[in-house]
């Protein structure tokens, strides 16, 4: 199984879900589209990790709700015990930056002021969702805490560093 399964083996593991709200919920965490999705949950149900119910829907065509298993679970489990690779950083931003000499320094001091928009948004947006999950009964996992306090503290330091960058080229 690939990481995107075991993904998919998280978020069922707090609670069924179709796969269509299971690509909602993990796009934060691991970009991933339709296309992929629904195939790997078809593949994993073959193989007996999960399995569905169908839930009738009158507007629309029946819902595949998918839960895990008990192998499932254990696949999980073991998944966990397994060192994690090294984090993948895709920012298209860094790859402008890189060429920046080859175009209009108007346009690279843009594109930072957009990422620095973006941190400031972003940090606002987990401030407010952490409050209303800390409200909440019964109060969230650990480790969904703990994701949402990364992403702020990512954030956070994209923005200190993105308000310098910018700073530095004002100053040219």
């Amino acid at each position: 199984m690939n990481t995107l399964a075991y993904g998919l083996l998280s978020m069922l593991s707090c609670s069924p879900d179709s796969g269509y709200d299971l690509m909602l919920k993990l796009q934060s965490l691991w970009p991933a589209k339709h296309s992929q999705i629904y195939p790997l949950l078809s593949q994993m149900e073959s193989d007996g990790y999960v399995r569905h119910v169908l839930v009738p829907q009158t507007d629309k065509p029946d819902k595949k709700v998918y839960s895990l298993t008990d192998m499932g679970r254990d696949a999980l489990r073991a998944w966990l015990a397994v060192p994690a690779n090294e984090p993948v950083i895709r920012d298209e931003l860094a790859l402008k930056l890189f060429a920046m000499d080859q175009g209009n320094p108007e346009d690279i001091k843009r594109q930072l002021e957009l990422r620095v928009q973006y941190c400031r948004d972003r940090i606002h947006w987990l401030n407010r969702k952490i409050e209303v999950y800390m409200q909440k009964e019964p109060p969230p996992s650990r480790g969904l805490l703990l994701l949402m306090q990364r992403g702020r503290f990512s954030s956070e330091s994209d923005l200190e560093w993105a308000e310098w960058a910018l700073a530095q080229l004002r100053e040219e």
